[in-house]
């Protein structure tokens, strides 16, 4: 099992369908789970919590809203891919390439916290673990200096604040890489 992250900026960045149709190609016979970014949704939600002032547990269901639009979206680019939904969803769908849609019922059961410190980043490295993932490969708009630590990946903005906590034990290889390089 792979779980690919497609960071919310390829889309604006122009990349989105070039990675999508990679993966189709590299990763058609290997059970495969894309999770998405929430992208300009997901900016959007930002915007109005600092104009309203709601709290981060609303903040945290409208972005993970924002992930299923861009789950949307990636199944109306890429129609053969399954959409997911739960953990069981994609026990279930096994050799098929997934797009998980996040169910905020099952992030809520597993305590995910709800903070900006944790992002679609956080969340690909938790499904990574609880599917016993082989790989989490990052996949972003932003240039990656590999000698970077994950710390100064999130200092820098690369990754969320708080993806060093889900990957402190993983079992899984950890990839990022600029979409122009996937």
């Amino acid at each position: 099992m792979v779980v690919i992250k497609l960071g919310g900026s390829l889309a604006q960045a122009g990349t989105l369908l070039q990675c999508l149709d990679n993966i189709e190609q590299r990763y058609r016979n290997t059970s495969t789970v894309i999770v998405p970014g929430g992208g300009s949704f997901a900016d959007q939600v930002r915007l109005a919590q600092q104009r309203w002032q709601f709290s981060d547990k609303i903040a945290h269901h409208m972005a993970i809203l924002a992930m299923q639009q861009m789950a949307l979206l990636f199944k109306g680019l890429k129609n053969e891919f399954s959409i997911v939904s739960s953990l069981i969803d994609i026990q279930k769908h096994g050799q098929n390439i997934m797009i998980w849609s996040p169910d905020i019922v099952e992030l809520n059961h597993a305590s995910i916290f709800a903070s900006w410190d944790i992002t679609s980043d956080s969340l690909s490295a938790w499904l990574a673990q609880q599917l016993s993932a082989s790989e989490l490969i990052l996949i972003k708009s932003a240039d990656i200096d590999p000698a970077l630590s994950l710390s100064e990946l999130a200092s820098s903005h690369i990754v969320d604040k708080a993806f060093g906590l889900f990957t402190e034990n993983a079992a899984f290889k950890i990839t990022l890489i600029h979409a122009h390089q996937f």
